[in-house]
């Protein structure tokens, strides 16, 4: 289901709670890769709050695909450097310190742990979502 994007500062500072594997929260991906798709043209990576859902899920484009992220943490970061970020959320941009290289844990859409290393705009794009499941609003 396509949802509408929340933009409500106050609740996207908002910490998000971790997911479970759950009926509730296996529909809040669905719906969050869903609603990713339907803003494919203007939006890169979007988590669960931009969708009014305080859980730890993000989802991120890569090539052609829409991959959600279920309880991420970046466990290694490497390559500071400094940038300027837009978000669906807000209007504008924003400046935002970033890491060239991170390495992330998460579970899958079948909720099967992973550990990934990322470069680049991905990088970038997983850092912004992991900031929106903290309650961090650039």
């Amino acid at each position: 289901m396509v949802c509408t994007i929340v933009k409500d500062a106050m609740f996207l500072a908002m910490r998000s709670e971790p997911a479970k594997d759950c009926p509730e929260d296996r529909k809040v991906v669905q719906d969050l890769c869903d609603t990713l798709k339907a803003h494919g043209g203007t939006c890169v990576g979007m988590a669960a709050n931009m969708i009014g859902v305080r859980k730890c899920i993000i989802a991120v484009t890569m090539g052609f695909f829409n991959v959600p992220m279920i309880n991420p943490v970046i466990v290694a970061r490497e390559g500071p450097y400094e940038t300027q970020e837009g978000c669906l959320s807000l209007s504008g941009v924003r400046p935002a310190k970033r890491y060239e290289k991170i390495t992330v844990e998460y579970l899958n859409a079948d909720f099967q742990p992973r550990r990934e290393t990322f470069t680049g705009h991905i990088a970038q794009i997983i850092q912004h979502e992991y900031d929106h499941t903290r309650g961090i609003v650039i």
